[in-house]
């Protein structure tokens, strides 16, 4: 379905406005042009009539003067047919037999060429006149007199409308034919768009890392600002991964300072203080750890892949030989060929966290299964322990929040994952599985 703030909807609209509007004006513009022509022409005809009635001007048998020779078109023989001859002035007033019993009202004229007006006919038509006064020669009496044809304009009129009946379907055709043609220019034109946005997913998924310069010169302006954008975020991800690392490698000198003070305590006997400074030296090693491994995560980008079956059987592996491990029954689900876009130790690191939990709480069994779900991979880790209350699910994933004390963590095991998690753009969720916990992982997918 496309939105309202769709561009191709607001480009297709405004095609759609534009030539609807032009073919409006075209359709009332030509049959304006074509009623004007259509009145050119009765003009001519109406000329050539006007001649035909001033030549056919003579005496009669009673020697007045008279139209001897009226024009031939016979509709001036019918009563308002529409098309009228008159001839007045000098004493003498004639009419074709079409006006019937009515008289035009013609205006006074000057000796000049045929003038061009509208005029009041019978019924109240609307006519249009051609006129002219002439000077009749000597042997008609040297006298001026007004020569007029008219014609019902209803004739134009009915040519103009039967103009714009066949004008209709043909503008109606031209219009799907431009809003075709328009739809087909708006695709086109949008298809670097479209271009572009596949080139932004292969960055995002580490297929590419530019978007090039393979781009319309409209498009191109952006594509080169995107890609200074990148460099300079991969510059301030370097800059700030070396800082990281940097700071991580200076705390670890006091940490070993520190590691020596304990092995002195305990050589004087002071077991308790040394304890209490070992676990805190163990907390701040982790963090440390922790801050490099998330300044690497953010250094690799969408480029990191992992084969999520042999990254889970070696952490089991490992975990397999712990005490805590021996009363536990495992079962793996895990079929070959999942990969997800993290970097195995990375993901080492997060199932080793998310297991050594689980081995922790659990009674007897701990289940493990993958499977892939559109562009995801989703994990599941269950154990058959007590859970987490349920008002405290929300809790848990704070860094340095714990609920069991007594077990000399610091807190780090689950906030650790959830932070890999949400680095490399994927999600955890908490849920008890009456019994025990199940920690549900979705991790982007990374095509084999």
């Amino acid at each position: 379905m496309i939105s309202r703030r769709s561009l191709r909807l607001r480009l297709a609209l405004a095609g759609a406005a534009s030539i609807g509007l032009a073919l409006v004006v075209a359709f009332f513009g030509l049959s304006f042009l074509f009623e004007r022509h259509v009145e050119r022409r009765v003009v001519e005809e109406l000329r050539l009539h006007l001649d035909q009635t001033i030549a056919g001007l003579g005496r009669d048998a009673s020697g007045a003067v008279d139209v001897v020779r009226p024009p031939v078109d016979p509709r001036f023989q019918a009563p308002l047919s529409g098309l009228y001859w008159q001839i007045q002035g000098g004493g003498i007033e004639r009419h074709s037999r079409s006006l019937w019993d009515e008289v035009l009202d013609l205006p006074r004229l000057s000796p000049s060429a045929p003038r061009e007006f509208s005029l009041k006919g019978p019924a109240g038509a609307d006519l249009l006149v051609l006129a002219r006064e002439v000077i009749l020669e000597h042997p008609l009496g040297d006298q001026p007199v007004i020569a007029a044809v008219g014609m019902d304009r209803s004739d134009i009129l009915r040519a103009t409308a039967g103009f714009r009946r066949d004008l209709a379907p043909f503008l109606a055709l031209l219009a799907a034919v431009l809003m075709a043609a328009s739809l087909a220019q708006i695709l086109i034109g949008l298809r670097p768009l479209a271009d572009l946005r596949a080139r932004i997913a292969k960055i995002r998924s580490g297929e590419a890392q530019r978007l090039g310069i393979a781009f319309p010169d409209e498009v191109q302006p952006l594509t080169m600002e995107v890609d200074a954008l990148l460099a300079s975020r991969e510059e301030q991800l370097r800059q700030a991964r070396e800082r990281a690392s940097g700071l991580a490698h200076a705390f670890k000198t006091p940490l070993q300072a520190l590691s020596g003070d304990v092995l002195r305590l305990r050589q004087r006997g002071e077991t308790g203080a040394a304890d209490e400074i070992e676990a805190l030296i163990a907390v701040m090693r982790r963090l440390v750890d922790h801050e490099m491994a998330r300044a690497r995560i953010a250094g690799k980008g969408h480029s990191a892949r992992s084969d999520v079956a042999r990254v889970t059987s070696s952490v089991v592996a490992v975990v397999c030989r712990t005490p805590a491990a021996a009363a536990i029954e495992w079962s793996i689900d895990v079929p070959d060929g999942l990969q997800a876009r993290i970097d195995p130790d990375d993901l080492s690191e997060l199932l080793g966290s998310l297991t050594e939990n689980a081995v922790r709480y659990g009674r007897s069994q701990v289940a493990i299964t993958a499977r892939r779900e559109g562009s995801a991979i989703l994990l599941e880790i269950r154990d058959d322990g007590p859970g987490i209350p349920q008002e405290k699910l929300r809790h848990v994933l704070r860094r340095g929040e714990r609920l069991d004390t007594s077990s000399g963590g610091a807190g780090l095991g689950l906030a650790i994952a959830e932070s890999i998690i949400r680095t490399v753009g994927g999600d955890i969720r908490l849920e008890n599985g009456g019994p025990g916990l199940c920690v549900s992982i979705s991790l982007p997918a990374a095509e084999a």
